[in-house]
């Protein structure tokens, strides 16, 4: 199994010296559907900036990203995107001025395989509805991450991180997420996703549980999310301790 992605010893401060991730190790395997598993506040996002080179996170305060054998430390997001890496911010982007077909023109512009009207019939927008809209406030917040999700099907990466995809968006079903992964995956887009939702990682071919700054274990979901369920949501409300004892068994 080809590693696609390899995260090593990665350790993050802020500006103000406030450490976010304390010592990160993580391995994607090129064709998986792998889910980051954890509470709010545990660094998910701010792992995911730092693969992804957004503004701010171009570069670690100490460790490696290493992407389909390129190490990614310094690099700005626009050339991992040419590597083959997007990401689907948490906050979905508006563009003023660009309606929906432009903006998933663009996305397709290095893959003319693609079908602008079939992806965004794979994520729930009838095409007649949508090409002609802007992309911006008079959308929702879930329409334009479906949207989002359409456009990264369009390019047709290597890897996409989603991050946070499943808060906000109307789905009708956690099978609908499930299909919708399983469908990138099977047109060649390795996925990994950043979620606190247990259900989000039942979809998922392996996952790993993150808390406080650290990847606690990487294995099969149903056992991270029983882990999950026994250590971190029980800290979250009634035993703060438990992230001590697991930085303890981590270091």
């Amino acid at each position: 199994m080809k590693k696609l992605l390899e995260v090593k010893n990665l350790k993050f401060k802020t500006e103000k010296g406030k450490e976010i991730l304390k010592n990160v190790n993580l391995d994607v395997i090129k064709g998986e559907i792998h889910v980051i598993l954890g509470p709010n506040g545990a660094g998910k996002s701010t792992l995911a900036n730092l693969i992804a080179g957004a503004s701010g996170y171009e570069e670690p305060t100490e460790g490696e990203i290493i992407f389909d054998g390129i190490t990614l430390n310094g690099k700005p997001i626009y050339e991992r995107a040419r590597l083959g890496l997007t990401i689907a911010f948490q906050e979905p982007a508006k563009f003023e001025g660009i309606t929906v077909e432009e903006y998933l023109k663009l996305s397709a512009r290095n893959n003319p395989q693609a079908n602008i009207e079939d992806c965004l019939k794979k994520v729930g927008l009838e095409p007649c509805e949508y090409l002609n809209r802007y992309v911006d406030e008079s959308l929702s917040g879930g329409e334009r991450k479906r949207i989002e999700l359409a456009s990264i099907m369009c390019m047709k990466p290597k890897l996409a991180v989603l991050d946070e995809i499943d808060s906000g968006i109307d789905f009708v079903s956690i099978d609908e997420i499930g299909n919708l992964f399983k469908t990138m995956r099977n047109e060649g887009t390795t996925l990994l996703v950043i979620t606190h939702r247990e259900n989000i990682a039942n979809i998922a071919d392996r996952a790993s549980l993150m808390c406080d700054g650290i990847i606690v274990e990487t294995g099969d979901p149903r056992q991270i999310i029983k882990k999950f369920e026994k250590e971190c949501l029980a800290c979250s409300v009634q035993n703060p301790e438990i992230y001590q004892e697991i930085k303890l068994k981590n270091q």
